[in-house]
Formats: C-alpha cells, structure tokens, sequence
C-alpha cells in the first residue's frame, strides 16, 4: 500500500471554535480568497469533496465548489487541539502528537527575545544581532537589508508564531554559515520551547531584495514517536517532500525531496510514487503560505489553489487500488483578514481510495485522526490518540486525550 499525504499548507477553512483567544475570530482563508476572485475552478478537489467541509460546521461556502453528492471519498472539517496555530504545531498534531502547553512565544519588542539568548548568540556566531522585534519578514528584509550588507549583523526576528528566524544576504554571509548559526540558535532556544528556528537567505540589492528558496527550518524534537517513527521502526518507508523533514528533524524519515515550491513537490511526489512500491508520502505544498498568505494575496492564493486541482487531476489517476490520498491543511492564513500572521482555523480533510465509497463524514475533533488513519491502513498498534477517518467519533469524544 502507498499514502500521499499532501498538507495545503495554511489552506484553513473558517474559523474554529477558539479563533477569538488567538484574535482571528471572522477567519475563513479558502472561503474568502475564493470569493475574492468571484469563485474558483477546481472540479477534481470539488469532485473530492472539498465542497462539504465548511458544511460540515456551518461555515462559509466556497465559492466555485458546490458540494459533491456524494464526494468520492470522505470529506469533512478537522479542529485542532493543540495550542498555537503555527506549522510545527499543526503538522506535529497531524503526526499524532498533541501540544499542550503549545511553544513559547515572544514579545513583539524591541526587544522581543530575551538579552542572555541573543548575547550567547552574537557570541558564538561572532556576528551581531539587528532587528530582535516581531516584524513581517519581507518588510524587515527591505528596512535592514542594507545596514546587514554594510555590517554583516544577522537580521533577528519572531512573529505571532514560536519562532527565531535568522534572514541574510547569500552573497554577506554564505549559507552554510547562516545554517549553522541556525543551529546555535536552535541549541540555545531548546530551554524556552521554541517552536522553529527558521533561516531566511535573500538576494539582491537595497529597493530589489527578494528572498532566496534556500529556506531551511530546524523544529523542536518531540517528545514522544510520531507515525512516521512508528512505520519507520515497522519496516514501511517514509517518504518526506518540501519542509517536512526540517518540520520533523529527520525522525523517523527515510526519504526526503527538500523542495521551495507547490510545482517541484509535486514532481518530487510523482517521482516517489513512481519509486516506491509501498510506503507513506508525506508533502507541504508550500506556496499557499509562503507567497500569498502572508503576503496578504487573495488572488495569487485562489490561483494558486486551481494550479493544485489542474495537477490533481492527471494525479488521481495514477493511484491504483492499493493507494490512498490524504489532503488536509496545518492552520489557516486568510489573504484578506488583517495583519499578516497564521489564523487559527478549521482544516479540510479529504481521504480518496480508488473504488471506495464516498460521504461526508463531520468534524473531526484532532488532527491526529489522520495519524490514526496511517497507522490503521499500514496494520500498525492502535496510537495513543485519534481515531481513524472511517470510523465514527463522537463530537465530545477525544481518544487518548490531548495531553502531552
């Protein structure tokens, strides 16, 4: 058997239940970018049924995606447990894990990390440190761009999320030192919880930076295996595409295609599926977030969304009866709501398997259902958590519960 598990990263569907605690109360990202281009054209995610999932807790429609009667797989809506809406968070919980307490997070500043961290930093990287504010990473790149090229100081920053990005010049400093500074500063941020230590190379000149597709992410360890450890440990490869690997530390992967765009991880995951006679596929489709979600692009978001469904549909076709495709999203970032950080949101979860019978199937309460699924699929022990897409979970109900 072969899963492809492809993670719209921030395709988020409305609002969830605790948005206002995270100020993203009104949040709706597909619905609202769709909208914002008069609907959308994607027949295979529609057929998929992609236009029962915001039905499923009384959300906003899509536009352009009418719900399928009935889908051709199972379709339905997923609530995150964990606390925090960021992309280790909703990615770890996809894996099985739950987080609660969720990541530190900082002030917005200056400064916003605290003096013996950045201290140590300056101190065994031998560079200094600018910026230490929360900031957009575009808007800081341009304001500092030119002092970093001048000084060679790091450009330190966070957001709303747990995270300690590192942004330079490819040409000021070459990657592999920004890559190992990333490393200090992962060493340094383990004691405070810190979701993501995140590199941000960039090119160009002062009025023309634009960042580089060197991106790399160094994430916390998590405490416990994850499903990608446990079929790992079970003899079942694991394939990862885009961020995946740098998400999960290389735990409990076998393979790995680190990608910077939808198109290349969807090659790499063609590829896979080509190479690998069974195994999961594990894919961030990265664009989504990354270029028009916070660059607050409504347009580029729904396009973007119709290039996804034209590669889907010469995709599907390719799975035989043995396969699987999972499709869900980490989090939400609405191109049109304020501000220019994740908002916390419902996610869609589509499950298709060549010949199977499709319905909608609810919200499902944790991501984790997805890691129950995999692991149900692949004969592995019941996980401590989830419960698997097929089968019924009552509303109230969380298996294992939601603690760490």
């Amino acid at each position: 058997m072969r899963v492809v598990l492809i993670v719209l990263d921030s395709c988020g569907i409305g609002a969830a239940p605790d948005a206002a605690e995270y100020g993203d109360e009104g949040s709706a990202t597909l619905p609202h970018a769709a909208a914002a281009v008069g609907g959308v054209r994607v027949p295979t995610l529609q057929a998929l049924g992609l236009g029962c999932t915001t039905i499923a807790f009384g959300g906003l429609p899509i536009p352009g995606v009418p719900p399928a009667t009935p889908p051709l797989g199972l379709a339905g809506a997923m609530r995150e447990l964990s606390e925090g809406k960021d992309t280790i968070t909703g990615h770890w919980e996809i894996a099985g894990l739950c987080l609660r307490p969720g990541f530190a997070r900082f002030p917005a500043g200056p400064p916003s990390f605290p003096p013996e961290v950045v201290e140590e930093f300056e101190r065994r990287t031998g560079r200094p440190v600018i910026g230490n504010r929360a900031a957009d990473g575009v808007a800081i790149m341009n304001e500092l761009g030119a002092e970093h090229m001048r000084t060679g100081a790091w450009i330190v920053y966070t957001s709303a999320d747990s995270v300690f990005q590192i942004a330079a010049h490819e040409e000021v400093v070459p990657l592999h030192e920004l890559y190992r500074a990333c490393e200090i500063a992962r060493e340094l941020c383990n004691p405070l919880r810190v979701g993501r230590v995140i590199a941000r190379p960039f090119v160009g000149r002062p009025g023309e930076f634009r960042r580089t597709e060197h991106r790399r992410d160094f994430a916390f360890r998590p405490d416990e295996p994850t499903v990608l450890e446990r079929l790992a440990a079970a003899g079942v490869p694991v394939a990862a595409v885009g961020k995946i690997d740098d998400i999960f530390a290389g735990r409990g992967i076998t393979h790995s295609r680190h990608t910077g765009n939808n198109a290349d991880s969807q090659r790499a995951i063609e590829q896979f599926l080509d190479d690998m006679p069974v195994g999961l596929i594990f894919a961030n489709l990265i664009d989504f977030d990354m270029l028009y979600g916070h660059r607050r692009d409504a347009e580029g978001y729904a396009r973007a969304l119709e290039a996804v469904d034209r590669w889907l549909a010469g995709f599907l076709p390719r799975l035989g009866r043995d396969d699987a495709l999972l499709m869900t999203a980490d989090h939400g970032n609405d191109p049109t709501f304020r501000g220019s950080d994740h908002t916390r949101e419902y996610v869609p979860v589509l499950a298709y398997r060549p010949g199977q019978t499709g319905r909608p199937i609810g919200v499902r309460h944790g991501f984790m259902d997805l890691a129950a699924t995999i692991a149900a699929w692949f004969r592995l022990p019941p996980l401590p958590r989830g419960r698997p897409l097929d089968v019924e979970a009552p509303p109230s109900e969380r298996p294992g519960g939601c603690e760490r």
